[in-house]
């Protein structure tokens, strides 16, 4: 099954979830945390450009389910590795800084879905400013009373892309 089917499938897998296990809307106060969490996601994102990699581990859940379909083309499946390639992300010291821009956020009482653009710019592997615009969807869950990053997927980014850099 090609990456685009699977990543189809979690997300309607995701809205089932949030509209059949979930009787009532999720309350303002998860609203606001999950808002929260997709704005430390991006924090923590823009630190790993400059080499910091905790504040980008503290944002996801350490769980076995979790997932991550990078701008790289990776589908990576599991806490260990997703962890290992942001620690790898982070050694590459990419630079520039990423926001999110017009932010679609669906929140139940216990997962929730944010959709995005991710607009910004990175410097490429030949030291030049490399401006980005991609899509993302995020996915979080609530554990624990925290919000945490159970998925993530992006468009591909050519300058990180495996088949240019293989």
């Amino acid at each position: 099954m090609n990456t685009h089917l699977i990543s189809i499938a979690m997300i309607v897998f995701s809205a089932v979830c949030l509209n059949c296990e979930c009787t009532s809307a999720a309350s303002d106060e998860d609203t606001k945390a999950v808002r929260t969490a997709a704005n430390h996601f991006y924090s923590a994102l823009n630190k790993v450009f400059t080499g910091e990699v905790e504040p980008m581990k503290n944002a996801w859940s350490h769980q076995a389910d979790v997932t991550f379909m990078g701008p790289d083309g990776s589908f990576l499946r599991g806490w260990k590795p997703i962890a290992a390639e942001w620690e790898k992300t982070a050694s590459m010291k990419l630079g520039g800084k990423v926001e999110a821009k017009e932010m679609h956020m669906t929140v139940g009482q216990e997962l929730a879905i944010i959709s995005n653009y991710e607009i910004g710019h990175n410097v490429g592997p030949d030291g030049k400013t490399v401006k980005v615009k991609i899509r993302a969807t995020s996915l979080f869950r609530k554990e624990n009373g925290e919000w945490k990053m159970i998925g993530h997927h992006t468009d591909l980014l050519p300058f990180l892309s495996k088949s240019t850099s293989d």
